[in-house]
């Protein structure tokens, strides 16, 4: 009986030492990405590609039943300095804003950030005549 109460023990206490460690495939590229940053806040997109998954309804709040991909398609800047990506749902349209986390993509940041500049929505020759 004793080795069954200590096995019981050991099982107990290895139950309550298993890290569990929260992580989500992204619905683009299919990379396996943690739920937390290294900074310990969470994440809810890709820190590859951007994408994400339409599974809270900003609208309504609570849960979202589209499940759509939220496809990354500008950066915004809060007066406070922080960047924050904007999705749109690919499905329903719905817009949501996310703060930039500190292992994002670099690249694809900067690209969405200067777009508005590298494709203006007006000819650039006009400022060639001012």
């Amino acid at each position: 009986m004793s080795s069954n109460s200590s096995n019981t023990g050991a099982r107990q206490s290895d139950v309550h030492n298993t890290l569990t460690v929260n992580t989500f495939t992204c619905v683009w590229c299919g990379l396996t990405v943690s739920a937390t940053t290294g900074d310990g806040t969470r994440r809810n997109h890709c820190p590859s590609c951007l994408h994400s998954q339409h599974v809270t309804d900003h609208v309504e709040g609570g849960p979202s039943q589209c499940h759509g991909r939220m496809s990354p398609i500008a950066i915004a800047v809060l007066r406070t300095g922080d960047w924050m990506v904007i999705h749109r749902c690919v499905r329903c349209d719905e817009l949501t804003s996310n703060p930039v986390c500190a292992d994002d993509n670099q690249l694809i940041l900067m690209r969405m950030a200067v777009r508005p500049l590298a494709q203006p929505p007006f000819p650039l020759e006009a400022f060639g005549t001012l």
